[in-house]
């Protein structure tokens, strides 16, 4: 493997001049119910308002937009849990690349049939997301394909990055930051920002406790895997942790927490009864950690990044039943 440098706070910056064309400021917003209910102040970023309804979006369009026209005739190719092949469908399509991506046999439907809405040829693995990451590999070997990573990609989390900045110019005194980590682009990038311009801030980085590879390589500081990723939570079910976010998030996360489904399932809820708004597993991860950790954050400035809402009907159905 070629040597992966970590993005910095400039890769960020020039960024955000990449994907501001093509997307908007998400709101950093104030919730009294949330605050209320938590004993401190809270800020929620809305990645949920995105056009795919998550964070990725952000870095593929980042990526993408770096690709020589050469590498964009060849088509792309990547494995997903939804949400980031989502991104590189949406930004293929932007950018005149033809993508294809490989998915696992439990994939969220929605986000499948978004995937083929925006152009994407989908493949369906007869595992997990480890078995369709290593059908990317050889896919892209055997036909050609520039093979999108969905974690040792420094230019996926410079793009995710974005959002910290947003969130750092909107409520520049946040005294804890709340961020899910499954592959860990966003974790990094948040961690990244934070680090380089606002110091104090507490970066707390949110795993399953059904699927902790990350976690554990936060403590150990190299590459771990868990031996299923069984969680409701697709954006987090990810087995083994990836070489530059591992990089990234030893270094700079402050602290990781585990959450288990039912306090996902909870948080889900909250969001619902006290914000109004949907989020996804991996997007209600940090506002499961919160209730977790509620005496610790009494009286502080918290931001949560909301990174995604793509929960289908009958999963919050069921949720909210």
């Amino acid at each position: 493997m070629a040597e992966l440098v970590p993005p910095t706070l400039l890769d960020v910056v020039a960024a955000r001049g990449r994907i501001r064309p093509y997307l908007l400021k998400t709101p950093l917003t104030y919730y009294h119910g949330l605050s209320s209910l938590l004993g401190c102040e809270v800020w929620v970023k809305h990645e949920n308002h995105q056009p795919i309804g998550a964070f990725k979006i952000r870095g593929g369009i980042n990526l993408l937009s770096r690709m020589s026209a050469g590498d964009r005739a060849m088509g792309v190719i990547t494995a997903s849990t939804g949400n980031h092949g989502q991104s590189i469908a949406y930004a293929s399509r932007l950018f005149g690349a033809k993508a294809t991506v490989c998915v696992q046999k439990s994939a969220n439907p929605d986000k499948v049939a978004a995937m083929r809405a925006l152009g994407a040829e989908i493949v369906e693995g007869k595992g997990d997301f480890d078995a369709a990451r290593l059908m990317a590999v050889e896919l892209a070997k055997e036909h050609g394909l520039r093979y999108i990573h969905t974690a040792n990609e420094p230019d996926l989390i410079a793009g995710v990055g974005t959002l910290a900045l947003e969130m750092v110019e909107d409520q520049p005194s946040l005294d804890v930051v709340i961020v899910a980590a499954g592959a860990g682009t966003l974790s990094s990038g948040v961690a990244i920002v934070y680090k380089a311009v606002s110091p104090g801030t507490r970066v707390v980085a949110v795993q399953t406790e059904a699927a902790p590879s990350l976690y554990k390589s936060w403590r150990s500081g190299v590459v771990e895997c868990s031996e299923s990723a069984d969680t409701m939570a697709d954006g987090l079910a990810v087995r083994r942790s990836f070489e530059l976010p591992v990089d990234i998030v030893h270094r700079l996360v402050d602290e990781f927490v585990l959450v288990s489904e039912e306090e996902l399932r909870a948080a889900i809820r909250v969001y619902v009864e006290k914000a109004h708004t949907i989020a996804e597993g991996a997007g209600a991860a940090p506002l499961a950690a919160a209730m977790k950790m509620r005496g610790g954050l009494a009286g502080k400035r918290v931001g949560l990044v909301l990174s995604g809402g793509n929960l289908t009907a009958a999963m919050l159905r069921d949720i909210l039943g």
